[in-house]
C-alpha cells in the first residue's frame, strides 16, 4: 500500500513516515519547504520527497505511483481549506484522513499497547525519556517522538514491540483518537486557542482523555486543576516525592519529566525504581531542548509561558554552576498566540542578564489579527526586564552580538517553537 504524507517535514507527519516504511508500507510525500526535518528523513531512507505542494505535482506523483491513502497534518485544512492537495485527492475519491486513523490502522494491525504522552509542555521531552528507558532495559519498542536525539530515530518500528510509545498532540483534537493502554499527562496550560475557545474546553478535552486511558499517570496538580476523580488504577504523582531527589539531571522540569517517566515505565516493566533512576540520569537530552549548539550557545523549544519558565530554569542552574551571566533570546511562537499569552509573560525571563526579542515566528495566523512587534511585545514585561530587553532581528548585528557574549563567557539560550527560517535554524548555519 502507497502512503503519501502531506506536510512530512512536521514533526508529527515525519516520525509517522519513517514507522510506516519500517512497517512494511511505501512512503512518499510533501512539504511546502525543505527544512533540517526533511533532509533527516531522506538521511533515513525516506527519499521520495516533493517540496512545493500544488494540484500538478500531486497529479504527477499519483500518475508515477497511484496513491492508496493521503495522510495530512491538521494544520494543512486550517491554513487553507481549499489546499490544492485536498482538492486533487478528493476529486479522485483517494482515501484521505489525518495521521490519527492511519496510526490507529498500524497500533491494530500490529496488536501494538499505546503508551500515550499528553500535556502542554514537556511531552517531547517525557517521551524520549520513556524510549530511552525502554532502550536502555534492552525492551523492544516501538515509537514516535517530535524531536530528533542521539540514541534513537524520531519514528520507529520493531517488530518484537509490545508497546508504541507515542507522543500524542492535543491541537485539533488529534489526542482524542485514542484509547491509549497508559497516558502520561505532563502538566496542562491553556493553549491552541484557535481550537479550544476556553480554558475550560481546553482541560475537558484532556478530562475526556484521561476518561478514554485505561490507565493514567499523572500529577495531583493536574487531578485538582481539571479537576478529575483518579481511578484505583491511576498513578498520582507529587511534586514534593522524595524518590526525585535522585534524580541529578539539570532543570526542575526536567527531573519531574523523568520522575513521571519512571514512574510508568517501572508500572510496565516492574524493574526497581533505583534501577530505573540510575538509566534516567544518564539521557543524554532531546534535540532543541537546551541543546547545546556551540560551546555555551543552547537552542531550546519554548514557545509558552510556561515553557520559558522551565527553559529559564535549567539555564539558570547550569549558570551557576560556572559562575555565568544568562542571556535569553526570544522568538515567539505565532502572533496569535501571542494576542491571548502577553499578558503572562510578564516575569517568565527572571534571572537573565540581557533579553534580545526578535519578531514572532508566523504559522497559521489569523489575517485579522495585527501582528505585533517585539517593541510593543516588550512592554509585557515587569518595568525591571524591560530594562534588559532589546527588539532586534535575525541579521549580523544580533550574530555580532551573541558572539561577543559567548566571547564574554556568558550562557546564551535562544528559545524558538518555529521550524524552518525559524531562530533555531538561523543559529545552526550562523554558529
Amino acid at each position: 500500500m502507497h502512503i503519501f504524507f502531506s506536510g512530512i517535514g512536521g514533526t508529527g507527519i515525519g516520525p509517522l513516515a519513517l514507522i510506516a516504511k519500517e512497517a512494511g508500507y511505501e512512503v512518499s510525500g510533501s512539504d511546502k519547504q525543505d527544512s533540517q526535518y526533511v533532509e533527516y528523513l531522506k538521511s533515513h531512507g525516506v527519499t521520495d520527497i516533493h517540496i512545493g505542494q500544488t494540484e500538478a505535482a500531486i497529479a504527477e506523483a499519483h500518475r508515477n505511483h497511484p496513491i492508496d491513502w493521503y495522510v495530512y497534518s491538521s494544520a494543512l485544512p486550517k491554513e487553507n481549506p481549499e489546499h490544492p492537495e485536498l482538492v486533487f485527492i478528493e476529486s479522485q475519491k483517494i482515501k484521505h484522513s489525518k495521521r490519527d486513523e492511519f496510526l490507529n490502522q498500524i497500533l491494530e494491525e500490529k496488536q501494538l499497547k499505546l503508551v500515550a504522552i499528553a500535556g502542554t509542555h514537556g511531552k517531547t521531552t517525557t517521551t524520549a525519556m520513556v524510549i530511552w528507558l525502554f532502550s536502555e532495559l534492552g525492551l523492544p519498542v516501538s515509537f514516535s517522538v517530535g524531536a530528533k536525539t542521539s540514541f534513537a530515530a524520531m519514528g520507529q518500528y520493531d517488530p518484537a514491540s509490545a508497546y508504541f510509545v507515542y507522543e500524542c498532540d492535543e491541537f485539533d483534537y488529534n489526542f482524542l483518537a485514542f484509547k491509549p493502554y497508559i497516558s502520561l499527562i505532563t502538566g496542562i496550560a491553556w493553549d491552541h486557542h484557535e481550537v479550544f475557545p476556553s480554558f475550560d474546553d481546553y482541560k475537558n478535552a484532556f478530562k475526556q482523555f484521561v476518561d478514554q486511558s485505561a490507565q493514567s499517570v499523572i500529577w495531583k496538580h493536574e487531578v485538582n486543576s481539571l479537576p478529575l476523580e483518579p481511578r484505583s488504577n491511576d498513578i498520582v504523582l507529587s511534586y514534593k516525592d522524595e524518590a526525585m531527589e535522585a534524580i541529578q539531571l539539570d532543570g526542575l522540569y526536567n527531573r519531574r519529566n523523568a520522575f513521571q517517566a519512571v514512574s510508568a515505565v517501572r508500572e510496565l516493566t516492574k524493574e526497581p525504581m533505583d534501577k530505573l533512576i540510575g538509566i534516567i540520569n544518564e539521557f543524554p537530552g532531546v534535540a532543541r531542548r537546551m541543546e547545546e549548539i556551540t560551546t555555551n550557545l543552547y537552542s531550546d523549544y519554548a514557545h509558552t509561558p510556561e515553557k520559558v519558565v522551565a527553559g529559564m530554569n535549567t539555564a539558570l542552574e547550569m549558570a551557576k554552576k560556572n559562575n555565568q551571566k544568562v542571556v535569553a533570546i526570544y522568538e515567539p511562537l505565532t502572533n496569535r498566540r501571542m494576542h491571548y499569552t502577553r499578558q503572562n509573560h510578564t516575569n517568565i525571563f527572571d534571572g537573565a542578564d540581557k533579553i534580545y526579542w526578535v519578531p514572532s515566528y508566523l504559522a497559521r495566523e489569523d489575517p485579522n489579527l495585527p501582528v505585533l512587534t517585539p517593541s510593543e511585545l516588550i512592554k509585557s514585561l515587569s518595568p525591571a526586564l524591560q530594562e534588559i530587553a532589546k527588539p532586534t532581528e535575525l541579521d549580523a548585528q544580533l550574530k555580532a552580538v551573541i558572539q561577543s557574549h559567548l566571547d564574554a563567557g556568558d550562557l546564551v539560550v535562544a528559545m524558538s517553537g518555529g521550524g524552518g527560517h525559524s531562530l533555531d535554524e538561523w543559529l545552526r548555519k550562523e554558529f
